[in-house]
């Protein structure tokens, strides 16, 4: 009997065990998480979750009583510490030895730290984990405090609409000259520029952080030789991949975890979905690495079918969303090739009413519907048809949609 073992208490990881029941995997599955919850996704840490208005049911995707109803043994409040690939062996941070037919790396990302006097003070925190959350729901959620965001992603901004929905002070620092740009471009980062300042934050762009002040509690933050005073300071300068336990297993590492179409890694029978891996994406003809949700659940759907050996390519459309204020966002795309795409709008810009196309020799590579539902699905079709689509046409709304598919 087959036993197939998966590393990580995410999305990924939680899916993937989900999907071996579902394509037939009648062996052994043992689930590791390091965190004492049984496997969950991130979104709400930041949205919904943080703002009060969801429970955990919201980020936990089964209690623990389903994973014993489908025979999986789920480890938490656990890690692994070592990968033996050759001998298909797992140690596990309580020294107990775990041997494996088939292994899943979904270890996930961890948030960039920086290197900034004062980082290690009481009251500047992250936002990775459930428990951070839960505390910084904790800490906000009565108003009148003081909140200091150094940089203006996504974690950050979604942080800071909710901060100032609960009534606290806000005030964003952002070493670039427009959030977002390195995602969205600076005229889609404007957007939400202009957004965060009309609901009253200070986004202060183009700024050095020097320091964070303080004796035991922090009390500030100095950048561009101003001092911002803060009762809680949040980091939020991205994530990178974890990859400690697959460089310790000599897998083949570049900006995350290597893997072909069908999440395998350069080693026998050891699979990676998720934030750590860096797959081959079959219609790019390049390897990704994507960090958001969507790409955490198709991605463990797909390890699992290539785990039982059966064909599987992961190759969907990266998909995101926001919710801050009363701004609604879908965005779907290929990244890298953002960049040097021009940008279409149809719709109303100044009442962020629209939908933003990223056009590429008249092929759209990316669409933003903001504050208008129910075109995702289309948006991902003219994407993934590679349709030739002028701007005239993309940009006019009497022109439905579905029309401009072949």
């Amino acid at each position: 009997m087959t036993h197939m073992l998966i590393i990580g208490g995410g999305l990924a990881g939680g899916t993937a065990a989900e999907a071996l029941r579902e394509n037939g995997h009648d062996g052994d599955i043992t689930v590791v998480a390091a965190e004492p919850y049984p496997p969950y996704q991130r979104p709400p840490l930041s949205k919904g979750f943080l703002a009060g208005k969801e429970g955990t049911d919201a980020a936990i995707l089964h209690e623990p009583h389903w994973y014993d109803e489908h025979g999986i043994a789920l480890r938490t409040s656990t890690s692994v510490t070592a990968l033996d690939a050759s001998a298909r062996r797992a140690t596990l941070s309580d020294g107990s030895d775990v041997t494996y037919d088939a292994v899943l790396l979904a270890t996930g990302a961890q948030p960039r730290s920086l290197p900034l006097p004062g980082a290690g003070l009481d009251g500047v925190v992250m936002l990775r984990r459930l428990d951070q959350s839960e505390a910084l729901r904790a800490a906000l959620s009565e108003g009148g405090r003081r909140l200091v965001v150094i940089g203006a992603g996504w974690i950050g901004m979604e942080v800071a609409a909710t901060a100032r929905e609960f009534g606290n002070e806000v005030t964003v620092l952002e070493r670039d000259p427009v959030p977002l740009a390195a995602a969205l471009g600076p005229d889609m980062g404007a957007v939400f520029a202009s957004l965060h300042r009309d609901h009253g934050v200070d986004l202060r762009t183009s700024i050095g952080i020097e320091r964070i002040t303080g004796t035991q509690q922090a009390d500030g933050v100095v950048a561009g030789g101003e001092t911002f005073p803060a009762d809680l300071v949040l980091i939020g300068v991205g994530a990178a991949p974890d990859t400690a336990l697959a460089e310790q297993a000599g897998l083949r590492i570049l900006n995350g975890v290597l893997t072909d179409s069908g999440l395998r890694t350069s080693a026998p029978d050891v699979f990676a979905a998720g934030d750590v891996a860096n797959a081959f994406h079959p219609v790019l003809q390049r390897h990704l690495r994507s960090e958001h949700w969507a790409n955490a659940l198709g991605a463990g759907k797909v390890a699992a079918r290539s785990m039982l050996g059966m064909p599987a390519s992961f190759d969907d459309i990266p998909y995101f969303y926001t919710d801050q204020y009363d701004l609604g966002m879908e965005l779907s795309g290929y990244a890298p090739l953002m960049a040097d795409a021009d940008v279409v709008v149809r719709g109303d810009l100044d009442a962020r009413e629209f939908i933003a196309f990223w056009v590429d020799h008249d092929r759209v590579v990316a669409g933003m519907n903001v504050n208008v539902w129910d075109v995702n699905e289309t948006v991902q079709e003219l994407i993934r048809s590679g349709a030739r689509v002028g701007a005239d046409r993309l940009a006019d709304a009497d022109v439905p949609l579905e029309s401009l598919l072949p």
